[in-house]
């Protein structure tokens, strides 16, 4: 038998790599002749660059940027084993996980961390990345990334407009003339799972602003903020961000990516799926498992399982749902994707428990699960 062990991570227990290796261990706990192959998933989200460099046994690198608030980090970027496409997840440099709950600013809060990883690729000899771009703590357009790169924002009377979200609204000109000229020879895929646009009541600020720290009463000011800056960038350049979709995403760097660095939009869980090359891994196999912290009807809706499940099911290979916790009410129609659907939480496992040790129940479960398939295939 050949297993396919395809999992996102847990969020906020174990990364996708430790998910895999608890589910490997539970299924060689069955029989240790079973072949197993891990390639952890991720949908463009925080987790995309661990889950590419172990599946495609590539390398990391770090870099000197500044986090959020303009604090020193050490961060990582990596590159494919195909040594030639760079990785960057934007969650590195400018992620929310990186500020504690009281530091959450959304006037501040820049993206001018993930420009220094752009350019530290640059500067390594990378033309290719893949950008990951959820788990952002920003929500400054993209032009703190921008300003990392070369570009210039600039009031009425010529000179540079201040630091923060607010002076978006004293732009007059984007100055192009000192863009790093080699990003000109450099290809950007946006990993995304969002599809909002830069503006209005699906856009960046009023859907995401909240969890970085907007203030209800703030939420149009900081839209009229960006709506600036894309009337700007549509009359400067004929690009309109205004309703574009993904423009919105992480803060509005999706629109920055998408004008400034021609960047173009794809579904987080495809890119990784072809980056680790699942389709070619399938061949010969008889189970795919896969898995993610919580599932529910928005897993049917382009987060990771249900990527790896459509991409088995066109092969002909059934794919087992393990995950944290499955919401009852969704359990039929997650039935309709995978041909097992189970949780760490069950009659004998409180979500307490799964929490505190889910290495030992993820290796339990998995145990289970495929006791039962081999049992099956011995009847």
């Amino acid at each position: 038998m050949k297993v396919i062990i395809s999992p996102d991570s847990y969020k906020g227990t174990l990364s996708a790599i430790e998910v895999a290796n608890a589910m490997q261990a539970g299924i060689l706990d069955v029989n240790q002749s079973i072949e197993t192959v891990i390639l952890p998933v991720a949908d463009g989200g925080e987790g995309t660059l661990a889950s590419l460099i172990a599946s495609t046994k590539g390398r990391y690198f770090t870099a000197n940027v500044v986090d959020p608030l303009g604090r020193m980090i050490e961060a990582q970027y990596g590159v494919l084993g195909d040594n030639e496409t760079c990785v960057i997840e934007m969650a590195q440099a400018s992620g929310i996980t990186l500020l504690q709950d009281s530091e959450k600013n959304p006037e501040l809060a820049t993206t001018y961390g993930t420009g220094q990883l752009i350019k530290a690729a640059l500067d390594e000899g990378f033309r290719q990345f893949i950008i990951g771009i959820g788990g952002s703590a920003t929500n400054d357009a993209g032009i703190g990334m921008l300003k990392a790169l070369g570009l210039q924002f600039k009031k009425e009377d010529g000179t540079a407009i201040a630091d923060g979200v607010s002076a978006l609204l004293n732009l007059k000109t984007i100055d192009v003339s000192h863009l790093d000229s080699r990003l000109a020879e450099a290809n950007f895929i946006i990993a995304c799972d969002v599809d909002n646009p830069l503006i209005g009541e699906h856009g960046a600020t009023a859907i995401f602003g909240p969890q970085k720290g907007v203030k209800q009463q703030l939420i149009s000011h900081y839209d009229n903020c960006l709506k600036h800056f894309a009337d700007i960038v549509e009359k400067q350049y004929h690009i309109r961000l205004h309703d574009y979709k993904g423009a919105g995403a992480a803060g509005g760097l999706g629109g920055a990516l998408i004008a400034f660095l021609h960047g173009t939009f794809h579904a987080g869980i495809e890119i990784v799926i072809n980056a680790v090359q699942l389709e070619k891994h399938l061949v010969s196999a008889q189970f795919v498992i896969t898995g993610e912290g919580k599932s529910d009807c928005q897993t049917l809706h382009g987060k990771a399982p249900l990527g790896v499940a459509n991409v088995a099911k066109a092969t002909g290979v059934p794919t087992v749902l393990l995950s944290g916790s499955i919401d009852e009410s969704d359990r039929l129609a997650l039935l309709e994707h995978f041909v097992k659907v189970e949780s760490l939480v069950d009659t004998n496992t409180t979500l307490q428990q799964a929490i505190q040790e889910p290495y030992h129940f993820i290796r339990l479960k998995t145990k289970k699960i495929f006791e039962h398939y081999i049992q099956m295939g011995a009847e």
